[in-house]
């Protein structure tokens, strides 16, 4: 599987066939079985090397290194329209780290690329500032990075990093989640950055992003879905110490990304409460419940299987909750829908 930005081959969607039968990923130009199948033939003309569900490992001795590369998605475009810069940096270190965290390897140096149409003095000084939260959240250091200025290829601009990590052998996480784990879940802090394409359509029928946000009028929904995304670094050394065996970053795909972690089926009773934000999209955009799941976090962003014996302790520790088991099968169960 692959992590999926919404803004990656959109394509315009008829808005009658939309209302007709509620919004989906889809309608709005982002297939995410296309876009795996679309990664896959790209893999395939290359060799293979050691790999998890979430990063690359090259063996360099007594260490792996990893590499993670990301972007932020349409979220750039919420963050254009209101004119506020300040979090997405922080989003572009947290899609690369948290790719990282779920194969157990410890991020360490970062580079970003930022594209632009023209140069911007502001953009650029709150994208930093953006990144420098960002790096300072997950201990990495800037080793460097580029700024094109591309007036005929991007239009607004595009943001995007790499990030290294690094990992003793015996750190790697195996991946595969086993029978009678317990699964731990750590919220989200909203929308993260995946899906924005959907939640951009369902939001904006009505409203402008300028509006205030429904459920907290003190805020604007703009501020709503600018939220950033959590960084999840401070669970790499309970990971490691209480032999997580199998973890899942829940991006794009949302929580499809449990099956990432082998052929389970994972039977979610207790997640997160879902926040405002997402309830919101749904009831704008006529979104399925179904479609919700498979798009969103809905409130969990990151998911660990784990010894059912050692669950209790390590929720205690990361400020997690023990949200369900694993058993034989092949689905997530979760809310009423069963997702494959």
């Amino acid at each position: 599987m692959t992590d999926t930005h919404d803004g990656e081959r959109a394509q315009e969607a008829s808005a009658d066939d939309a209302d007709s039968e509620g919004l989906t990923y889809a309608d709005t130009g982002v297939d995410i079985d296309a876009s795996e199948d679309a990664t896959a033939a790209l893999l395939s003309a290359f060799g293979s090397g050691l790999t998890t569900e979430y990063a690359g490992l090259l063996d360099i001795g007594d260490r792996y290194l990893s590499l993670a590369t990301d972007g932020v998605g349409t979220k750039l475009l919420v963050a254009e329209a209101v004119g506020d810069f300040s979090t997405v940096g922080i989003d572009c270190i947290a899609m690369n780290v948290n790719d990282l965290v779920a194969a157990g390897v410890t991020p360490v140096a970062f580079v970003d690329y930022l594209a632009v149409e023209e140069p911007n003095d502001e953009l650029t000084r709150e994208i930093g500032e953006g990144l420098a939260v960002g790096l300072e959240q997950s201990g990495m250091t800037l080793l460097g990075g580029e700024t094109a200025v591309m007036p005929e290829v991007v239009s607004g601009f595009d943001l995007a990093g790499t990030c290294a990590g690094l990992a003793e052998k015996d750190e790697v996480i195996d991946g595969e989640a086993a029978v009678g784990d317990a699964l731990v879940g750590l919220a989200s802090s909203g929308i993260h950055s995946n899906g924005l394409t959907l939640a951009r359509e369902a939001v904006t029928r009505r409203h402008e992003y300028t509006d205030p946000f429904p459920p907290a009028p003190e805020r604007t929904i703009g501020e709503a879905l600018l939220e950033p995304t959590r960084i999840y670094t401070d669970l790499l050394e309970p990971m490691h110490e209480y032999g997580v065996n199998a973890a899942a970053h829940v991006t794009g795909g949302g929580w499809t990304n449990l099956l990432r972690m082998g052929d389970r089926r994972y039977v979610v009773e207790d997640p997160h409460p879902s926040q405002p934000i997402f309830e919101f999209i749904q009831s704008e955009g006529g979104v399925t419940d179904e479609e919700m799941h498979r798009t969103f976090n809905m409130g969990t962003g990151f998911v660990v299987s784990l010894p059912d014996a050692r669950a209790e302790a390590f929720a205690a520790e990361t400020g997690g909750t023990i949200i369900g088991r694993v058993e034989e099968g092949n689905s997530v169960e979760i809310r009423g829908l069963s997702l494959s």
